[in-house]
């Protein structure tokens, strides 16, 4: 079981939603399957050109582990294997803030993630698309 496009696609909608709501700037967004493969990503008018790459990779390395990429920074620095699995995805890996994995059933689906913004407000606008899918 993984993301589909029209589940990724209407999370990126609800996401964008949030961020124009909460109003602390344009930023990228994306969606990404289990294995943490891009399904979808947006990028708003204003926001700059790495947001998109950064939203994937925050959400590649939340789909990675299951954890919310601000849960995950807390366990970068004293751990060897994170640090492993990042150099393994060619540094595409980003434990940064802003990032929700999407699990429903114990079972990681995917993940979204922003980027663009203040790190708070990208894990908000990321938890938003997450709450469309699974509540």
């Amino acid at each position: 079981m993984s993301l589909s496009c029209e589940q990724a696609e209407h999370a990126l909608r609800v996401a964008k939603e949030k961020a124009i709501e909460i109003d602390r700037g344009p930023v990228g967004i994306a969606g990404v399957d289990a294995r943490g493969d891009l399904i979808c990503c947006v990028r708003m008018d204003g926001a700059r050109w790495y947001t998109a790459d950064v939203s994937r990779s925050k959400a590649f390395a939340s789909s990675t582990w299951g954890k919310t990429t601000k849960d995950l920074q807390a366990t970068i620095a004293d751990n060897p294997v994170v640090r492993t699995v990042i150099s393994l995805g060619n540094d595409f890996i980003t434990p940064a803030e802003g990032a929700v994995p999407i699990i429903k059933d114990n079972v990681i689906l995917g993940a979204i993630g922003a980027s663009g913004a203040d790190p708070e407000a990208d894990e908000i606008i990321s938890q938003a698309g997450v709450d469309a899918i699974v509540k």
